[in-house]
């Protein structure tokens, strides 16, 4: 609204149609039922592919006709796409589906289903919560409890921490190699691409950890939407810990759907490879998202395929005997994959995408002599050496951290110390934050989502 107010009717209109449906998804037996919610998921989809993918597939078809020797006459539109429109849709979506398939009872107070569908700390970016967690929070009693309203603001900080020292940071050096690549080449490449990994996780988790603990304050628990993903020592794990929330919708009401893997071995490729081509399209209406996905989607298929051919040729160089060698093996190619895939979804184009990559490895010997001096690095990356360094460190500290986490909670770690450790942390953590965040008008990145 705070762009174009007029924008309210479209979550008016899809929250409208979704409390009707639910109702009488709920009261209507046999074939009529399945109507219902096909009406509510056009309404959903319609509304996102007309401000998402309209303009998009008008282009394509454009192309398309042009190559035929054609004029496309379907006009273009002139539209904003609205703030997290994906995020709210998904979310009213699983809504009707939960109820279609008896799993959720329909709501009958019209406040408290649209406040479901509003919810503020995750309209805009998630994560995409499901009906049974969150709609019964909103009938509960939340009394003032310290000890969660503390752990809350802990989150919220941890997740600003993320955003404005590591994202915001990081984001001055791959814009600038990103948003000019043929001006790049070597490694150059290499650390643009690094750095966004952990931009992009760092901006998305950061997001995700302030929603869940601004949530958290209120009494209402949010399900958990990263979990240190770069740790995973396979694609299909990096994928049960990264956009938890958006990778269990798509199993639950796509990949089920289509039969996941309870078909025939080839169909189960097919589901899996498609489900990740509507992931990649609902990421943006852009090809980079589309083969994005795409390659993910071949990385699980080929994963699949490869299975007992890679399993053999563990044992035969004996690297299963050195389990720590062996996860430490499983995790580096894990995230040299997903580092391949990201360049895709960051590039401008697709043909930028294939220059980075054909550059990546050219002139690497050359780079490194020269890149790594402290002037040179500020004109070739836009960062001096000394930021450069703070966004490592920053870096460094958030992966310490994520590792002391498989033995022990952290907040609760921070609550059972005295009171001047506790708000020595506390104090540090701000000064960290205010002294070394990077303040600039940088949205978060899910939010053109």
């Amino acid at each position: 609204m705070a762009f174009i107010p007029v924008y309210i009717l479209i979550l008016g209109f899809t929250i409208v149609i979704d409390y009707i449906a639910g109702i009488y998804l709920e009261k209507t037996q046999g074939g009529k039922k399945k109507w219902f919610l096909i009406a509510s998921l056009i309404a959903n989809i319609g509304v996102l592919a007309i401000f998402k993918y309209y303009n998009f597939l008008n282009t394509n078809l454009s192309i398309l006709l042009h190559g035929a020797g054609y004029k496309n006459p379907i006009p273009y539109l002139s539209i904003l796409l609205p703030i997290g429109l994906s995020f709210h849709t998904f979310q009213a979506m699983s809504y009707t589906i939960e109820v279609y398939r008896g799993n959720q009872k329909a709501e009958r107070h019209f406040g408290i289903y649209s406040l479901y569908v509003m919810f503020y700390p995750q309209l805009v970016a998630g994560p995409i919560e499901r009906p049974q967690n969150l709609l019964h929070q909103f009938r509960e009693y939340h009394p003032f409890d310290y000890e969660r309203v503390t752990d809350g603001l802990k989150l919220m900080v941890w997740g600003l921490f993320k955003k404005v020292v590591i994202a915001d940071r990081l984001a001055i050096v791959v814009d600038k190699v990103f948003n000019n690549p043929m001006e790049y080449s070597g490694l150059s490449f290499i650390i643009a691409i690094v750095f966004f990994s952990f931009q992009i996780f760092c901006d998305f988790s950061g997001y995700s950890d302030m929603a869940i603990g601004a949530a958290q304050v209120m009494g209402f628990k949010l399900m958990k939407n990263f979990d240190r993903p770069y740790h995973s020592k396979s694609i299909s794990e990096f994928w049960k810990r990264w956009h938890i929330s958006l990778s269990s919708w798509f199993r639950d009401y796509l990949y089920i759907s289509l039969g996941g893997n309870r078909v025939t071995i080839p169909r189960w490729y097919l589901n899996t490879f498609i489900v990740f081509l509507v992931s990649g399209l609902w990421h943006g209406a852009n090809w980079t998202f589309v083969i994005w996905g795409a390659i993910h989607g071949f990385y699980l298929v080929f994963a699949l395929i490869t299975k007992d051919i890679r399993e053999k040729f563990t044992k035969l160089i004996r690297l299963d005997n050195i389990p720590s060698l062996n996860v430490f093996f499983q995790i580096s190619i894990t995230f040299i994959l997903t580092n391949f895939a990201w360049i895709f979804f960051r590039a401008n184009s697709v043909s930028d995408a294939f220059f980075i990559i054909k550059h990546s490895i050219t002139g690497l010997s050359a780079n490194f002599s020269t890149l790594f001096h402290h002037a040179h690095m500020k004109l070739e990356l836009g960062l001096p050496r000394s930021e450069i360094l703070i966004g490592l460190a920053a870096v460094l500290l958030m992966e310490i951290i994520h590792i002391m986490q498989y033995r022990f909670n952290i907040r609760d770690w921070i609550r059972s110390k005295p009171s001047y450790v506790r708000w020595g942390i506390y104090y540090a953590a701000i000064i960290i934050i205010v002294y070394y965040g990077v303040y600039e008008k940088r949205q978060f990145i899910y939010f053109q989502f």
